[in-house]
């Protein structure tokens, strides 16, 4: 094994003395480098980041295969890892789209930041007005993670972002309005969806399934989400598995755009709101931490 590990260091040594050009070299693996972090980056938070960590394993286990001359394995990793390519493709179709779409959108910007306010401000309109009629409502804002994998298949909408269409979706006589409106580039992608349940046991009593389903969504990916409920009235907004209850239309306004505007990575604590209001004011706000 010593000698085996001294040839590959001599030979990796010969093979940079003879071919290694400092400016040309140096320029490739830079770019190789902001490669790989911008594709981590696309991937963090996501699924595909497990099943990237499972691939490199895989590798790492033909390697030693190899070093260590064991035959079976090795001819075992050869045949799966031969069509790796093929295999990422097939495990990685929605990332690869969802790339292309975003470089794509790098020259062609499609979301402006008032465009942000105005999604803004649509969701909190619908919202207070929901809370006023006292109509369940669960709002998803997809970010960076992927949620096409976490959410059963609802009802195709692909219409602009309004109040008006949000309160008329989770209308008790709407067909979509148990299930959760899924909001992707400041549209409506569509509605009626399912999403998953959190299994923790330790969420404040009294909280219904609009609400499980807000954290389960948010355990597993970075997504935002509104929640209008039913028996209280009460505005909820949850992230990172966090949840702030007992929020009125003009404090919805200031979380959303702190964190949609990069301002707040996680929600604020309850005494306290970006802007100079102050959670503290209202008893009835407080914060459950889904952890």
């Amino acid at each position: 094994m010593i000698t085996v590990l001294w040839n590959f260091g001599s030979d990796l040594v010969e093979f940079f003395n003879s071919h290694f050009d400092p400016v040309r070299d140096t320029v490739d693996i830079l770019l190789v480098t902001a490669g790989i972090y911008w594709l981590l980056l696309l991937i963090r938070g996501t699924r595909a980041i497990q099943i990237l960590v499972g691939l490199i394993v895989l590798i790492a286990l033909f390697l030693a295969s190899e070093l260590f001359q064991l035959a079976a394995l090795g001819m075992i990793l050869e045949r799966f890892l031969g069509s790796a390519v093929l295999i990422i493709v097939i495990l990685f179709q929605n990332d690869i789209r969802r790339a292309l779409a975003r470089v794509g959108r790098g020259f062609f910007p499609s979301f402006s930041a008032e465009q942000e306010l105005q999604v803004v401000e649509e969701i909190v309109r619908a919202a207070g007005i929901l809370s006023q009629r006292r109509h369940g409502a669960l709002i998803v804002l997809e970010r960076e993670s992927n949620l096409g994998d976490l959410i059963e298949a609802g009802i195709p909408v692909d219409a602009r972002l309004s109040k008006e269409l949000l309160t008329s979706i989770f209308q008790p006589s709407s067909p979509m309005h148990d299930g959760a409106v899924v909001i992707q580039d400041g549209r409506i992608s569509s509605a009626g969806c399912i999403l998953p349940l959190t299994l923790r046991t330790d969420l404040p009593e009294g909280l219904g399934t609009r609400h499980r389903a807000a954290v389960g969504i948010t355990e597993e990916t970075d997504a935002l989400v509104v929640v209008v409920s039913e028996e209280t009235a009460k505005i909820s907004i949850v992230l990172g598995g966090e949840m702030l209850q007992g929020l009125d239309a003009p404090r919805l306004r200031v979380v959303l755009r702190d964190i949609l505007g990069g301002e707040r990575k996680e929600l604020p604590e309850a005494s306290e709101v970006a802007g100079g209001l102050e959670i503290a004011d209202h008893p009835e706000v407080e914060r459950a931490t889904a952890s």
